[in-house]
């Protein structure tokens, strides 16, 4: 294919408002928050290795948390964690009865973790495939992505369907071969096209992921879009655009929430501020930006870490200070995990606030979070929950009677 063709290409996939460039790239807050959470996860998963605590089941292992991170990533990480479910009759991935095996993968986490250089990471997964664990592929990459986006794209049928169908190849799934010569014309490819799209291999990966589906088609698609029915075409049309429409719900319900809890501070007589990448948001004709403070106050932290506590949905400070009085990760469908996280990070950079901390979330979520509450990990933070339910009946009460944050600990529930 032309340059000019791919270009255009590009800025078709572009403008499509329910292309995964739009849908998931470019707005899906979960994403860049992700990151972080899986990173930490992925540490631990190497941590449990080491320590012999890492079950011999994909359920309930710290593995399974990094790959629940992953499948939030709406439709591009639909099914990610299926390769990593034991089957024990076939004896795959053979990660959890093998302590070679699963040493190895500890091993080889704990490299890329630390990895500074693509060499580093390509040779790190010349040397696990050099092992030939059984069934333990690509599907790795999609863990690699996350913990080194510009680097290593992630993989699936449909992301490798989508580069055979552009570049006219026969890359196969299930080879660690085949990913890491796809990974170098992946590369390439966005290095001549970064303006267009993004350092982030995750903007090309969507690309190639909606040709491997045929919602973007190209001359060598037009068979496989036509040799479907009319119906199931329509079908993953609407199902597409009910995914979106649940989007646009999910996300007035957390605007609603962190609506309230900033109209609360306020009238509880603190400084507030919602989390940067929401600042823009409204709800009910009331802009986040008027209400809250322009900037996060100075904080004693590193950069990283300042960048991790602005993305905490909402924080009081006393008023004119610095000082977080509290804190609160609203979780509608994202990883009760990540946010924890967030809510941990500021307790240790900040132990001298006395900041509480709440997760909100909806009742539906109350097992979920108490559930990661009671993680080892997480037992010395006093972290609190509230109910959407019990937020939305008294809200309007706590800013009329309450005097300060105490009145939170009529609503809030601990573990």
């Amino acid at each position: 294919m032309q340059i000019e063709q791919v270009s255009a290409l590009i800025d078709a996939y572009k403008r499509d408002e329910t292309s995964v460039y739009n849908t998931w790239f470019v707005a899906c807050e979960a994403r860049l928050k992700a990151f972080r959470s899986i990173r930490t996860g992925t540490g631990q998963v190497v941590r449990d290795i080491r320590a012999g605590d890492f079950p011999s089941d994909f359920k309930d292992s710290s593995l399974e948390f990094v790959l629940k991170a992953i499948a939030e990533q709406k439709q591009v990480f639909e099914g990610v964690a299926h390769p990593f479910y034991w089957k024990p009759k076939l004896r795959i991935p053979d990660i959890y009865e093998n302590e070679s095996n699963k040493a190895a993968f500890g091993e080889f986490l704990d490299v890329c973790l630390r990895a500074k250089t693509e060499d580093q990471i390509v040779d790190a997964v010349l040397r696990l495939d050099a092992r030939r664990i059984k069934g333990l592929g690509p599907a790795v990459a999609n863990i690699l992505y996350f913990l080194h986006p510009t680097l290593m794209p992630p993989c699936n049928t449909a992301i490798i369907r989508g580069f055979n169908l552009l570049f006219n190849d026969r890359k196969q799934l299930g080879s660690w071969t085949s990913y890491l010569e796809m990974r170098d014309v992946i590369v390439s490819t966005n290095d001549r096209f970064r303006n267009e799209l993004s350092k982030d291999l995750g903007a090309f990966a969507g690309l190639l992921f909606d040709i491997g589906v045929g919602t973007v088609l190209i001359a060598e698609n037009l068979d496989l879009a036509l040799d479907k029915e009319r119906e199931a075409a329509e079908k993953r049309m609407r199902k597409r655009r009910e995914e979106i429409a649940s989007e646009a719900r999910e996300e007035h319900e957390h605007a609603k929430i962190q609506h309230m809890l900033l109209r609360a501070g306020r009238a509880l007589g603190y400084d507030v501020i919602a989390a940067c990448n929401d600042r823009g948001k409204a709800h009910e004709g009331e802009r986040f930006a008027t209400i809250s403070l322009p900037a996060l106050p100075a904080l004693t932290a590193a950069a990283p870490t300042r960048d991790t506590i602005d993305l905490i949905d909402v924080l009081w400070f006393e008023r004119g200070t610095s000082r977080v009085a509290c804190a609160f990760e609203v979780e509608k469908t994202t990883s009760i995990y990540s946010g924890i996280l967030r809510l941990s990070d500021l307790a240790v950079t900040l132990p001298d606030d006395d900041t509480h901390l709440y997760l909100v979330a909806p009742d539906g979520r109350e097992r979920e979070v108490v559930l990661q509450l009671q993680r080892p990990a997480f037992a010395g933070n006093d972290i609190r929950y509230i109910l959407f339910s019990d937020l939305c009946e008294h809200c309007d009460s706590m800013c009329l009677l309450g005097e300060d944050r105490s009145i939170l600990g009529k609503l809030a529930k601990a573990v």
